[in-house]
């Protein structure tokens, strides 16, 4: 990992939730909102965004663990603006508080912890549990 990560950078995107991104089991819609799913989907790449300049070549993220409460409901249309902010470097292991919120509610909240390893290693573990 290169130099220079350091707890309290911060990354953010935004987006507009979309029909495609509401819950949906077996192919029926339940609400016409932002699905939880989804809501930590975008979580995990706006915190993933925080270590991205750091990678050396031949490194790579890993996702390690995601704790995230849903708090209130983003309608389709709305814009929802996704925050990471890193808490904690220590050794290969960045952690990350993200938060999304819209303009009447922070909509969840949690934290994201990541590891920064070799792809050979990732790819190693990936090949003894084919």
């Amino acid at each position: 990992m290169r130099e220079g990560l350091l707890p309290g950078q911060r990354k953010s995107w935004e987006i507009t939730v979309t029909e495609d991104m509401c819950p949906s089991f077996l192919g029926k819609r339940v609400h016409p909102v932002l699905s939880t799913a989804t809501m930590i989907s975008y979580m995990e790449w706006v915190a993933r965004r925080t270590i991205l300049d750091y990678l050396e070549d031949g490194e790579e993220g890993i996702g390690h663990s995601v704790s995230v409460r849903h708090l209130a409901p983003a309608p389709v249309g709305k814009r929802v603006s996704f925050y990471a902010e890193v808490t904690r470097v220590e050794g290969p292991r960045v952690d990350c508080r993200v938060w999304a919120e819209h303009d009447k509610a922070r909509i969840g909240e949690g934290e994201v912890v990541q590891y920064i390893l070799p792809k050979e290693k990732i790819e190693a573990r990936i090949r003894a549990m084919a």
